[in-house]
């Protein structure tokens, strides 16, 4: 999970600078989260979302193999088998070749446009139903309208996030492509498997919100109080830090409910294998492996938050020129 940021410096409204919810961290953090009357009405906010949606795409793509990775340490990874970042991607290119490493991309990749289009459309109606009609909304309304839209869009694609998981931990040769993979699910498991780890994965939601949100505002606030007492504008730079560092917070708080879900998308494959609940899984986990069995596969995680904000940033701008967005 992650937050979409307007990172444009020549903004002179520093609560425009506000995050709202959505779900991969340095995947589409400069997206806007709000669109002016003026953008909705000469359809400028569409290239925005296709310009969010290609850097996205890329900055996805570059980092799939730390993804994947991480996926797989969520999953495989104990105190009996301590699998290290090397030993990981030699287990992956030995098993599978090269290739093998971008195991999941596709499908994440395809989830990007309709997973950003829900959460904009749900966070408008949201805003609308908490009787909003400013164009900035308080700290207060925006957590609630934009964990609600996030809660939203992750429910509508959630099946695509049980095959991306299902697509990274295969073996060569066992599907033949994301549509094999959702046809084999749906015979042997059944629709219910498209669902599993919906639970914690809806749960992350509200502590990372809370306190990304928290860190980003408190950071930003104590840099703008230091150093740019004149300005409102921080700038885009100190924008990125701010939002890598609050949404790594964040992470830190919510990962373990991701670890969980991984687990139990992962389990419901095994044939024979017990299906424990949420709560048993976290109880198995801490019990086997400890807190720190919580958070496994939290290194590669971490290590694709520069590369991912860095190539996000990069592609929208270059996006943004080609596609003729004009900036606030």
């Amino acid at each position: 999970m992650a937050y979409t940021y307007w990172l444009d410096s020549t903004d002179p409204d520093p609560v425009s600078l506000l995050p709202i919810q959505i779900f991969d961290v340095g995947e589409n953090l400069i997206v806007p989260d709000e669109f002016t009357v003026e953008e909705k009405q000469t359809g400028m906010w569409w290239r925005h979302l296709v310009a969010g949606g290609g850097a996205g795409a890329v900055s996805r793509t570059c980092t799939a193999p730390l993804d994947r990775l991480k996926v797989l340490m969520q999953v495989h990874a104990s105190r009996n088998n301590n699998m290290s970042i090397l030993g990981g991607f030699t287990t992956m290119i030995r098993e599978g070749g090269f290739r093998s490493l971008w195991r999941g991309n596709g499908i994440n990749v395809i989830k990007i446009a309709p997973e950003s289009a829900i959460k904009f459309m749900a966070y408008e109606q949201i805003k609308r139903l908490i009787g909003s009609d400013q164009e900035t909304l308080g700290i207060r309304e925006r957590l609630v309208a934009g964990s609600l839209a996030g809660v939203i869009a992750q429910s509508s694609i959630y099946p695509m996030e049980v095959l991306k998981t299902r697509m990274a931990l295969r073996k060569t040769g066992q599907y033949n492509g994301m549509l094999d993979c959702g046809k084999k699910i749906l015979l042997k498991e059944g629709m219910a498997a498209f669902y599993k780890g919906y639970v914690p994965n809806m749960l992350g939601i509200i502590p990372y919100a809370g306190i990304d949100l928290a860190v980003y505002e408190t950071l930003k606030n104590a840099w703008l109080n230091r150093y740019a007492t004149s300005s409102a504008d921080p700038g885009v730079f100190v924008l990125l830090a701010c939002g890598t560092i609050s949404s790594t917070c964040g992470q830190l708080a919510s990962y373990p409910l991701a670890l969980v879900r991984t687990r139990m998308q992962a389990e419901a494959s095994v044939e024979g294998a017990p299906q424990a609940t949420m709560s048993k899984l976290f109880k198995h986990i801490i019990k086997t492996e400890g807190a720190f069995g919580l958070y496994r596969g939290l290194a590669p995680n971490f290590m694709k938050v520069i590369p991912a904000v860095s190539i996000s940033y990069v592609v929208y701008e270059n996006l943004k020129l080609t596609l003729g967005v004009t900036s606030r």
